[in-house]
């Protein structure tokens, strides 16, 4: 058995290094605090090899050689692998940067249900946060056609880049039908002004990491000019446990990735913003739920939208200039639409999707369906849609103390089940999408349900009600003085957004809260800046976790 070292103490400690620790982190620096971001794993390559089909995120080293978390139910199997890298799934989404709706921080009961959700604060208290990372990432898009856009204070930092041909076949489409298109906002550089690449269109940017460096993820957009002001990054570092006593964080146990040694980080404050799974994995893993008056919702009401592609089938070639275009939204059914009797209520949004690469149809396509599609698949053009779920308290994440990963950590368990409203309203969006497209042109559909969980939210979630919300309206852990939660598991409900946006907004109001309790509190706590503690041979279960977790029922 050796001697877990400590490292120096900092100002703030984040776990995680996407969206939301990006973002926080962000604030902190600004307001001059010593910051440390730690991530599991390492910066992505880039170059002409992201061009390639097998660059497609989930045929990547980042995923394929993870630690895979078991799935009762909610997958297309037994298990799914979470994506380790630096800047997290930014790195790989297609840069879609829409707000949560007005409304949206107001939910309806049909979306509530008896899960007692509900926002601390209003659209109004996150708008200033959502125009910081609009200006942050870039974004480029257009207002006042959106039918549900909210208020905002500033306009977009850059205009849209023009329609492709493929694009304004859609458009068309759906204006023919009544409805109300609208340009997507795209976190994409397309100026060539500032010694960065300009986007070139290419058909490689949803689910791949740039070649160019012109898709404005948090790697490429945020990280490298808060390194240039001081941020530390530790990558290849797994956070392995939170040590509190006494109502605070006093160290995180963290180990080097593959080679295991072992060391304990001290901060003033921790930032956790390891992701809707693995930040409420790290806290079953500390037995840290036991301090929070909420403890029993810890891990609970997982979502994830349930979303949907579906893909029409065109004679000729939708796209034979093969241009990237994912570039319209339509939310004229956002709230429900007077076409749709059921459900009552919010439905959801449709969003234009690329032409898939070969690669990820062969991968995602019924055994033996890839190949046949093969040589169909440049007459594809799709539309996704994204469903409002509800948040369902048997949707959980739970840990397994009898399966260890090879650090000790226990293995993540997932059980997730769409409710009936949540597949009648992505039902009602799929038929509206097939009408859309078959007004476009395409004569043949294919819909492919998504069973991946990139949209997750909701398993730490914010809320004015301690008996029911883990965290209070500033993200921070109930019982807990100094932990703090900026990443997708703070939502109490999803909407029906890509969640990016709002967790880099949510992100940057609890770092600059963290950044004013810290300078308010200027004195260090009082435990030595520097211990040395003995590891045990693993990590051992708290008492209050030994019990195996019961399979959750609910419905699929």
């Amino acid at each position: 058995m050796g001697e877990a070292s400590t490292r120096e103490g900092w100002d703030v400690l984040v776990i995680g290094s996407g969206f939301g620790g990006a973002m926080a982190a962000h604030a902190a620096i600004e307001a001059g605090l010593r910051v440390l971001v730690v991530e599991r794993g390492d910066w992505v390559a880039r170059g002409p090899a992201n061009w390639e089909p097998e660059g497609v995120w989930e045929l990547t080293p980042y995923v394929a050689s993870s630690t895979p978390y078991r799935v009762l139910a909610g997958a297309d199997g037994p298990y799914v692998r979470p994506c380790h890298c630096v800047g997290g799934l930014s790195v790989f989404y297609g840069g879609v940067s829409l707000r949560l709706r007005e409304r949206d921080f107001e939910p309806e009961a049909a979306i509530v249900a008896d899960s007692c959700a509900a926002w601390p604060y209003r659209y109004a208290d996150l708008e200033p946060y959502y125009t910081r990372a609009e200006r942050l990432l870039g974004v480029a898009g257009e207002a006042g056609v959106d039918p549900t856009e909210p208020f905002r204070s500033a306009p977009y930092p850059q205009p849209p880049a023009p329609l492709a041909p493929a694009s304004r076949r859609i458009e068309h489409a759906a204006r023919s039908l009544g409805l109300t298109p609208f340009r997507l906002p795209l976190a994409i550089h397309y100026a060539g002004d500032d010694g960065r690449a300009p986007c070139v269109a290419c058909m490689t940017c949803d689910g791949f990491a740039c070649a160019i460096g012109a898709k404005n993820d948090i790697a490429s957009a945020i990280l490298p000019a808060l390194l240039a002001r001081g941020l530390a990054l530790e990558t290849r570092t797994a956070a392995l446990r939170l040590i509190a006593e006494r109502g605070r964080v006093t160290g995180v146990e963290c180990a080097r990735v593959p080679g295991g040694e072992r060391f304990v980080l001290r901060a003033r404050a921790v930032i956790l913003a390891a992701g809707a799974l693995a930040s409420p994995h790290l806290v079953l893993a500390s037995g840290v739920e036991r301090w929070n008056p909420a403890g029993a919702a810890i891990g609970r009401y997982l979502m994830r939208h349930c979303n949907a592609i579906v893909y029409g089938v065109f004679p000729r070639r939708p796209n034979p200039e093969r241009l990237f275009h994912k570039q319209l939204g339509i939310h004229d059914y956002y709230f429900g639409h007077p076409s749709v009797p059921e459900p009552a209520g919010p439905l959801g949004a449709i969003q234009q999707l690329s032409t898939p690469p070969l690669a990820l149809v062969r991968e995602r396509a019924p055994a033996g369906l890839g190949r046949l599609l093969g040589p169909a698949v440049e007459h594809l053009t799709g539309l996704l849609v994204i469903a409002a779920d509800q948040p369902h308290a048997e949707n959980r994440v739970t840990v397994d103390w009898a399966d260890r990963d090879r650090l000790g950590l226990p293995r993540l368990v997932i059980t997730h089940r769409y409710t009936e409203r949540d597949l009648a309203a992505r039902r009602a969006l799929i038929r509206a999408a097939r009408r859309i497209l078959w007004r476009a042109g395409a004569r043949w559909f294919y819909v492919h349900r998504i069973r991946t969980f990139s949209h997750a939210a909701g398993t730490l979630r914010i809320g004015a009600d301690p008996a029911s919300a883990p965290l209070d309206e500033w993200g921070r852990f109930r019982g807990i003085e100094n932990l703090y939660v900026a990443d997708g598991s703070f939502m109490p409900t999803s909407g029906a957004v890509n969640p990016s946006l709002t967790i880099a907004a949510h992100a940057l109001r609890c770092g600059e809260h963290v950044a004013r309790v810290l300078t308010a509190r200027a004195e260090w706590p009082a435990e030595p800046a520097r211990v040395t503690w003995r590891r045990p041979a693993r990590l051992e279960a708290p008492r209050s976790a030994r019990a195996p977790a019961r399979p959750v029922r609910g419905e699929d």
